[in-house]
């Protein structure tokens, strides 16, 4: 990506099963193309669940236990969700065994695909195998797949997964946006200053865009 003295610096901190974090890309996305700001994207792990056990949890179970919604409100959400990835052009598959998993091997992933310059490639193919898809993110074969599908060494995946060789560095990064009171996500920061919370819709985001552009330029 370009590094002019222009360019905006975006820093997201999120996770893949976070369904807003998909969203709120998406709406920032779209913002992009319209204002044509030049830009680079940086991606950050972000733990919904730390102490998930590997197997997961019923999406609807989750829900009812961490928020105290009932199964009504939580199928409402789930509605409310599915429309505005539909808006944005994402596909949310949500059924009644969907699952949430810990993500601590999926930020593990991550790590790796960044450093072979294909992590925003990893990002979206993670938030569709799980959304979309409904793969079991907890499986080490599975995250090897996806990220073979966008090029990656399946082995290498395989390997990387297995011995866990950058759970400090992904431990570090968690961390790090913790200590800087990020407690929700998504959490964009622009040029390392101006945080924004939540996915704050297309025109939103243009409007913050646009702003920007002005102060860079």
């Amino acid at each position: 990506m370009s590094t002019t003295p222009n360019t905006l610096r975006i820093d997201i901190v999120s996770d893949v099963v976070c369904p807003w974090c998909v969203v709120g890309y998406r709406q920032l996305e779209k913002a992009l193309e319209i204002t044509g700001v030049p830009h680079e994207i940086h991606w950050h792990p972000f733990e919904l669940n730390p102490s998930m056990p590997a197997e997961g949890q019923n999406l609807v179970e989750h829900v009812a236990e961490k928020y105290g919604s009932t199964k009504e409100q939580s199928q409402e959400s789930r509605k409310n969700i599915t429309k505005a990835g539909a808006e944005v052009g994402f596909e949310f598959n949500f059924a009644d065994d969907t699952r949430m998993y810990n993500t601590f091997s999926v930020h593990q992933l991550l790590h790796w695909a960044g450093e072979e310059g294909r992590e925003h490639e990893v990002k979206q193919a993670l938030f569709a195998a799980h959304f979309t898809d409904g793969k079991n993110l907890s499986d080490n074969n599975v995250l090897a797949e996806v990220a073979a599908e966008v090029g990656l060494d399946h082995g290498e995946a395989l390997v990387i997964l297995e011995d866990q060789r950058f759970a400090g560095a992904v431990r570090a990064a968690e961390k790090m946006w913790l200590d800087a009171d990020i407690r929700g996500v998504p959490a964009v920061v622009f040029n390392r200053r101006h945080l924004v919370s939540g996915a704050q819709g297309v025109e939103n985001f243009t409007s913050i865009l646009k702003q920007l552009s002005e102060e860079n330029s």
